[in-house]
């Protein structure tokens, strides 16, 4: 049987830190904040805003909201940001994305027209920079891969002189989680739709982090015994039962009965990375904090 990396004791041990920091940067006049901007009344945003609501709260850190409607004019989000960017109050930003279709075009704009201290969730280019130049002055990883990172760190996965394969080659998980991964030393294999043979590479794997996105596509064709699997998709299966004894739940890309018998270790969905993702945005926050309590108080 499989050791479970659960998340809920990873999110515990960011949280307490974070609130640590929170209560010392607020006996100098700090507040922590973070700037939630929302395009409409998109489900899944407000879903996630909930959950971002409650640890924010229990960790100290202040929210603010700027709601704008679901066709607000690119014009109208740069005023938004702008007004953000230039309130000192304000540390980190969550802009919820994708932005509706008719912004879309406009993405790249107006995710870099935020300043990259306060991207709290790696919207900007420059972020990306920090990400792959392994720096931590430009801005902030994206927050998924970052959960991996603590969570491995957490339950003491070594990575050094490892192989590490990653299933997906976004900006969101894959390329940024394969800088992070050298970063700790690991030897890595980006894979995606077009690689060959992909169960025979991850075989060979000392960790596999699948971001495929789709449903049973990680079957016991891909693992081998001794293995780490760290599962960060999140996807629907109308046939898996749910906490209220129907049929319909979230889970992963792992067929989770056929491969957890065989790894080493595994992260469960829900329960795992998706559980550390939020208390990974709030340290960012109150790292941001950090960041601009330091330069206030540097020399001019």
């Amino acid at each position: 049987m499989a050791k479970q990396l659960l998340g809920r004791p990873v999110a515990e041990a960011l949280d307490q830190k974070s609130s640590q920091t929170v209560q010392e940067l607020k006996a100098v006049g700090i507040t922590p904040t973070l700037a939630i901007l929302r395009l409409g009344e998109n489900r899944s945003d407000l879903s996630y805003e909930a959950g971002v609501l409650r640890r924010a709260e229990a960790v100290g850190v202040e929210i603010k909201k700027t709601v704008l409607p679901e066709n607000a004019s690119k014009q109208e989000v740069l005023a938004a940001i702008d007004a953000l960017n230039a309130d000192k109050t304000v540390h980190g930003v969550l802009m919820f994305r994708p932005l509706p279709k008719h912004l879309k075009a406009d993405t790249d704009e107006i995710c870099n027209h935020l300043l990259p201290e306060k991207d709290v969730d790696c919207m900007t280019d420059l972020s990306n920079a920090g990400v792959f130049e392994g720096r931590n002055d430009l801005g902030f990883a994206p927050c998924t891969p970052a959960a991996c990172m603590e969570i491995l760190d957490f339950y003491h996965i070594d990575c050094t002189g490892k192989n590490a394969v990653i299933i997906g080659r976004s900006l969101v998980v894959g390329k940024p989680a394969a800088m992070m991964l050298l970063g700790k030393n690991a030897t890595v294999t980006v894979c995606h739709t077009k690689t060959v043979d992909l169960p025979k590479i991850c075989r060979g794997a000392d960790l596999i982090i699948s971001a495929a996105g789709v449903l049973k596509s990680l079957t016991k064709e891909f693992v081998a015994p001794g293995q780490t699997v760290l599962d960060v998709s999140i996807n629907w299966d109308a046939n898996k039962p749910n906490s209220k004894g129907t049929l319909g739940a979230i889970a992963g890309d792992a067929v989770y009965d056929e491969v957890e018998p065989i790894v080493d270790a595994i992260t469960p969905v829900p329960g795992g990375v998706g559980a550390v993702t939020t208390s990974v945005l709030l340290s960012h926050v109150v790292e941001a904090a950090k960041r601009a309590a330091s330069l206030e108080q540097s020399p001019k």
